[in-house]
């Protein structure tokens, strides 16, 4: 286990999953910075945390589970659910995230989550089956870079959504409504990896088709995505990736 690793462990732990704010100050650098697309929160006791806990107060019960981890130095990225109730409604969302570790602290997240399947579940009363744990997250090691790994991940993020659908995004394999989105450039991907393992954030440049309920295209936006991916023989073979299909909407209902 890496530093980095050892240190998220303690974030779901000892502090998520305990909501214990004075845990997190033990291990999270004061000017820890939590980025969700186009959202910010910068400073761990004048923004992040209190943005947490507002969550926290709206889901009394909420918890994490892990599904997968990746790490190499200085990085560690995990797919992970959140799962609660609030005013008695359950639901579960999955995300993925990827720390920034230096000088033995948590220095930062880049995360998606996918808020907009907590949504549709409240909205209809009806919680989603939650994904099975990850065995043994913690025991992942770093492993070198396989070769040509990152290129097999940006040749894929190319051409637009949706993608095979052996790779899970969001909750298209639950709505049976796939996000349509042309991809025709991109701010830079920022890509981590270990082994077969890519995790990786990128900001794509396109035109939403459909697939957002009350948001109707083709309109020219852009697309916050994370990814926790497996690559095998130049192929994206299996994983977990989240895109901000809230922010995107709010954007293209701005728009139109």
């Amino acid at each position: 286990m890496t530093a980095a690793l050892a240190l998220v462990r303690r974030w779901v732990n000892d502090y998520f999953n305990r909501h214990d704010a004075a845990a997190a100050r033990g291990f999270c650098a004061p000017g820890y910075t939590l980025r969700i697309g186009d959202v910010v929160f910068s400073g761990r006791d004048e923004a992040w945390l209190p943005a947490v806990d507002t969550q926290f107060r709206a889901w009394p019960g909420l918890g994490m589970t892990v599904h997968r981890t990746a790490c190499g130095s200085g990085w560690a990225a995990v797919w992970f659910s959140e799962h609660g109730a609030s005013k008695g409604q359950a639901a579960v969302w999955s995300g993925v995230a990827i720390y920034d570790e230096r000088d033995g602290q948590l220095q930062g997240c880049v995360a998606q989550e996918d808020y907009f399947t907590r949504r549709r579940q409240v909205k209809a009363g009806v919680c989603d089956p939650a994904d099975p744990p990850c065995p043994a997250p913690w025991d992942v090691q770093a492993e070198p870079p396989a070769p040509g790994a990152a290129d097999a991940v940006l040749r894929w993020l190319d051409g637009g959504w949706p993608k095979d659908a052996a790779i899970r995004c969001d909750d298209d394999h639950i709505t049976g409504t796939p996000l349509q989105f042309d991809v025709t450039g991109d701010d830079g991907a920022v890509f981590h990896v270990s082994g077969d393992w890519v995790a990786f954030n990128i900001r794509q440049h396109g035109t939403y088709r459909a697939g957002l309920p009350g948001a109707n295209g083709p309109v020219a936006s852009t697309l916050d995505v994370n990814g926790l991916v497996r690559v095998q023989a130049g192929r994206v073979v299996e994983g977990r990736v989240i895109r901000d299909r809230m922010g995107l909407w709010a954007r293209v209902r701005g728009a139109t």
